[in-house]
């Protein structure tokens, strides 16, 4: 009789365990979209900040400057959108509910994975807290019989391993979101219009079987996560001896004016290199044409053949209006004009570290002043290339991440100019005034820095002030030792041991002063002074 009792529980368990969890349905070549219609028009006012495909398979999509994405209207993209998304709705209009809330969502309610059926219209307001329960598969569906619409400033808040990927609302009616909402998940609105408001975010997908969708000023970001591809972006250039230059022309003088900090060698193969203080030098200066010039130049013209020929993914249509906060994911992306930098880009690696970037510029690069990249999620600098047919002008107080490899063109780097990478030019002058430059890791020379130039020091720490990274030289008889940085504070926020004659720490720290302390093997010490930089 136990045994029976046994198998009948567990038997009970089990079926209960299938009813509670829900099961996500399968968007197929629709989940390619951040913003998409079967049928209607897709439009945008405002400066808008899309990552993922936006399109309709009938109607146009219009007004949406650049996209981390690709335009796709009545094609065949669309067409096969358009057939995923009918599938996908049909398994959530067919999930079986566990939960009948009320329909006014949020207001600091916590709900676990599983169905909600709402039988009639439904509100968010305030905040709304889905529940993973630890699971990272947990999947939440809101099927909502009328229309939806969110409060201003109403968040869909994630916790307890809960990802956007796995929460999906169904929606039998217009689909309105208030100034400010911030939303998790996939919506699928039946028959019916989107409209996202000003300020409105969406870690997600806005999709409508038929209906127009209208977005102002707002962001909306594909989700990560749920088996979709990790990317990784195209293979990155072998640069070879590429990789020791920080300033180079292939043709054409290279020429400083003011002081400027440069890390690596500085050098041209047809023309002069003129002035430059040594002291301020943290490589090799070739004043004139030579060996290492000479195959140098080599190297970055083959650089360049493979950075041009690579297939683009995403053409980004507004070559003049790039930056303004821009976000970009690792993908070859191409311009097809003349470009101008304002304000900045932002290169997401969404937490792949060795994500590439790749940015083909089909004419000249230019930068408004105190324009950035910037590095998000793990993005490197050694890891971003930008290729550019025509001249590179770096603006005041440029602060610049990647190697620009130029063709045929001049390269100016203004007063202030900060770069974590490189400057180089198949063929053009190249000229600098009071810059900061580091080049990013790939060097596998030794900088010509000896025993000498470190003189009676134990280490060189350069560049100081640092950014994301802090190279330390030391002589023979510091390898082995202990490195250690404190906060001005006095709290030890960095310890190391250097292995290496040369060594180039990644740091993320905040901006400010930082103290240093290296003892070596036999117990000699230094300390100095750091600065972090934003």
């Amino acid at each position: 009789m136990k045994k029976y009792l046994h198998i009948a529980v567990v038997s009970a368990f089990t079926c209960l365990n299938a009813i509670v969890t829900a099961q996500a349905p399968v968007l197929g070549t629709s989940s390619n979209f951040a913003l998409f219609s079967a049928n209607g028009a897709v439009s945008s006012t405002g400066l808008s900040h899309l990552t993922g495909d936006i399109g309709t398979n009938n109607g146009s999509s219009t007004n949406f400057g650049n996209v981390d994405g690709v335009m796709h209207d009545a094609d065949g993209a669309a067409a096969s959108a358009a057939a995923a998304l009918t599938v996908a709705y049909n398994q959530l209009n067919a999930a079986i509910p566990n939960f009948f809330p009320a329909p006014l969502l949020g207001n600091g309610q916590t709900l676990t994975a599983g169905t909600y059926a709402i039988g009639q219209s439904a509100t968010l307001n305030n905040n709304l807290i889905l529940d993973g329960g630890g699971n990272a598969n947990s999947v939440f569906i809101f099927k909502i019989q009328g229309a939806f619409s969110a409060a201003a400033g109403a968040q869909v808040l994630l916790t307890n391993g809960a990802l956007a990927c796995n929460v999906y609302w169904k929606v039998e009616g217009l689909v309105d979101l208030a100034t400010n909402t911030s939303m998790k998940g996939t919506i699928v609105a039946n028959n019916a219009a989107i409209v996202f408001n000003s300020g409105v975010t969406l870690e997600g997908r806005a999709l409508s079987t038929t209906g127009a969708i209208t977005v102002s000023g707002v962001t909306v970001t594909k989700p990560i996560g749920c088996g979709s591809p990790t990317l990784t972006g195209p293979v990155q250039p072998q640069l070879n001896s590429v990789a020791c230059y920080t300033v180079f022309t292939g043709s054409g003088t290279v020429t400083n004016s003011g002081i400027s900090f440069v890390t690596g060698d500085i050098g041209s193969n047809v023309g002069l290199t003129t002035g430059f203080n040594p002291a301020n030098v943290t490589g090799t200066i070739h004043p004139n044409p030579d060996v290492s010039t000479a195959v140098c130049a080599v190297d970055l013209g083959n650089v360049y053949t493979y950075l041009n020929t690579l297939p683009t993914d995403i053409q980004l249509l507004y070559p003049a209006a790039f930056g303004q906060n821009l976000v970009l994911t690792p993908h070859t992306y191409l311009l097809n004009a003349a470009t101008v930098i304002n304000g900045a880009v932002i290169l997401n690696a969404q937490n792949n570290p060795d994500a590439v970037f790749v940015i083909k510029i089909n004419g000249a690069l230019s930068t408004s002043t105190y324009a950035s990249v910037v590095l998000q999620n793990g993005a490197q600098a050694k890891n971003v290339f930008w290729k550019v047919d025509g001249a590179v002008s770096l603006n005041d107080y440029s602060s610049f991440k990647g190697t620009v490899i130029g063709n045929n063109g001049a390269i100016n780097l203004n007063t202030g100019t900060v770069i974590e990478g490189r400057v180089l030019s198949t063929t053009g002058a190249v000229s600098t005034a009071g810059i900061n430059a580091v080049m990013t890791a790939g060097c596998t020379g030794s900088l010509g820095i000896s025993n000498a130039d470190l003189k009676s020091q134990e280490a060189l720490f350069y560049p100081n002030p640092f950014s994301s990274v802090l190279n330390i030289a030391l002589k023979d008889s510091g390898l082995g030792s202990n490195l250690m940085i404190f906060n001005s504070a006095g709290s030890r926020v960095v310890e190391a041991r250097l292995s290496n004659k040369t060594t180039a720490l990644a740091l993320k720290l905040p901006a400010g002063i930082y103290f240093y302390q290296i003892q070596n093997k036999s117990g000699a010490r230094q300390t100095g002074k750091l600065i972090s930089r934003p």
